[in-house]
């Protein structure tokens, strides 16, 4: 008796050892799940609690926040089943209604059963807070969201994340990461007229609060001479040869790129640039001064004492102009976009971060000048813009930004 009751004590306590190393093997990859999906810099807001919600989010109908996720029952998702909980990560629909896609369900369905799951159990794990949920400032009619539901209807894939069985897996895991979990094309990819994603021009670039989101699609990236090397770097600590993370990528990178695997990473460069062999790097583009044109006398008194007289630029000072992905896109918004307003101090991770850059006040005519000096000088585009077209280039960026 006394024998059987040892040996049934044994048991129990290796079946309840064996459910909390499940449990806890569970968080744990939960919490690597929200950290691949960029959790925190949605729903911290910069003054707020962990996981609170509130952050903004502008949009053509209005502001959307987001909302508080902490396991609080009153304010966040404490009293959400796992099914609920999934619901209202990959279909957009929670207790309290339907959400707007500035959640992005529209990628988070294709997230698996298992992810789902490990993400649930982390944020039931995490401390509850209070912080009330900041009501949507949308105007009408989009501030019903009954309309959702059609939206929903229309535009809302049921499709689950498919291996591609002829790619390798190095590809496939870096096709879940970009499409699923990093939700990329929220961002890269343009909207069409019902705001849902133009998957015709998947990661193709995207126009979003004055800014541009880049074409990141692998037959622009290799145009521009990015490599599985430059990517990786970009992702990990915010710069690369290629150029510098800015704005809102800046806290994506911070808490989420910057904290994934070595792996992992390697997983999205091989995707993004669709090729498991190594792309090869090509030299930076410094086509030499032409001391001439009037952009010439604009680069050197306002960009070269921090960019490099060649566009060399300075390690965690400056980016490097040679062969600047920024420089080198098709528009030059985000060129015009950082000579306006001039760049916050980035900070990319705990040890890599980059100083502010000023705003400059030029008139049109300069403007025009360095933008076409900057691009004839630093990239291959071949392109030069008249006054009017850097006047409107100019408005776009100004009325984006507002």
């Amino acid at each position: 008796m006394i024998k059987q009751m040892i040996k049934n004590t044994l048991v129990l306590s290796a079946l309840i050892t064996s459910l909390y190393a499940t449990s806890s093997d569970l968080i744990k990859q939960g919490e690597e799940v929200a950290v691949a999906g960029d959790c925190y810099a949605c729903h911290t807001s910069g003054d707020g609690q962990q996981y609170g919600g509130g952050v903004s989010f502008p949009t053509p109908f209005g502001v959307v926040y987001s909302k508080n996720i902490s396991p609080d029952k009153e304010n966040g998702i404490g009293s959400y089943t796992y099914e609920e909980f999934s619901r209202a990560v990959r279909q957009g629909v929670s207790k309290r209604g339907n959400l707007y896609p500035a959640m992005p369900y529209d990628s988070f369905h294709l997230v698996t059963d298992d992810d789902t799951k490990a993400l649930y159990a982390y944020f039931k794990s995490i401390p509850a807070v209070s912080q009330k949920n900041k009501d949507d400032e949308i105007f009408f009619p989009f501030n019903i969201r009954f309309g959702l539901k059609a939206w929903n209807l229309i535009n809302l894939s049921s499709d689950t994340w498919k291996k591609d069985p002829t790619k390798s897996d190095a590809y496939n895991r870096g096709d879940y990461l970009t499409n699923s979990l990093g939700h990329c094309a929220s961002c890269h990819t343009p909207r069409d007229l019902t705001m849902a994603l133009d998957k015709s021009k998947h990661l193709e670039g995207n126009f979003i609060a004055g800014t541009m989101a880049p074409n990141i699609s692998s037959k622009e990236l290799i145009r521009q001479g990015w490599t599985q090397d430059s990517i990786i770097a970009i992702l990990k600590h915010g710069y690369s040869t290629r150029g510098t993370i800015l704005g809102h990528m800046t806290p994506i990178t911070y808490h989420s790129l910057s904290n994934l695997n070595d792996k992992d990473l390697n997983a999205m460069a091989v995707y993004l640039l669709n090729s498991d062999k190594k792309v090869e790097e090509k030299a930076l583009t410094f086509n030499k001064h032409n001391k001439k044109d009037p952009g010439f006398a604009l680069y050197a008194g306002y960009c070269a004492s921090c960019h490099g007289m060649n566009g060399q630029g300075i390690p965690n000072t400056a980016p490097a102009m040679a062969g600047n992905g920024t420089l080198n896109q098709e528009e030059p918004l985000n060129t015009i976009y950082t000579l306006l307003y001039g760049i916050k101090i980035q900070r990319y991770s705990q040890v890599n971060a980059f100083p502010a850059m000023p705003s400059y006040n030029f008139s049109d005519e300069e403007l025009k000048d360095l933008v076409n000096y900057l691009q004839n000088t630093f990239t291959n585009l071949n392109k030069t813009y008249t006054k009017e077209e850097i006047i409107e280039f100019k408005e776009k960026v100004i009325s984006g930004a507002h």
